[in-house]
């Protein structure tokens, strides 16, 4: 093989990982995004849905406990009335923790998912979910440190 043919090889074979590595997280994302979330799917919003309104004070939530029926939609408006940004991730306990060690390497990671959202102070956001299953589920602000001091509220799917 003559040198231009060689390099052109080593480029199209180092294109060719290039875009295998670029592509591969839209993947898993894209499965994410379809897959299965542990409290239950995203809602329809062609379907009708009880409203509850939380509000994300300085390392609370209020209410902090909330109770619905297994297949219900609930559309959460939230409401960040504090003075820092703050989040609300709706998951399990375990999800959630392992989520907040991610957290504290990448602490400006932004959340803009079905099942949760960063709010700047005096900004609203709403998500609409379908309980699908039974069982108690959380949301909490996984900023670093703000779960520890307390911003975790709980549902309970009966």
């Amino acid at each position: 093989m003559n040198y231009q043919l060689e390099n052109k090889m080593k480029t199209i074979k180092l294109a060719t990982a290039l875009a295998a590595l670029l592509i591969a997280p839209a993947f898993a994302h894209d499965q994410h995004e379809h897959g299965s979330f542990s409290a239950g799917e995203p809602g329809n919003p062609k379907k009708s849905a009880r409203t509850i309104e939380i509000l994300l004070n300085e390392m609370d939530y209020a209410p902090a406990r909330i109770e619905v029926k297994r297949g219900e939609q609930i559309r959460f408006v939230l409401r960040n009335v504090g003075k820092e940004d703050h989040e609300f991730l709706l998951a399990t306990t375990k999800e959630n923790l392992a989520h907040a060690e991610v957290m504290k390497k990448h602490p400006h990671m932004e959340h803009d998912d079905p099942n949760g959202v960063r709010l700047a102070p005096h900004k609203t956001a709403e998500i609409l979910w379908k309980f699908t299953k039974a069982g108690t589920f959380e949301f909490s602000c996984l900023i670093p440190g703000h779960r520890d001091y307390g911003m975790v509220g709980h549902v309970t799917v009966n």
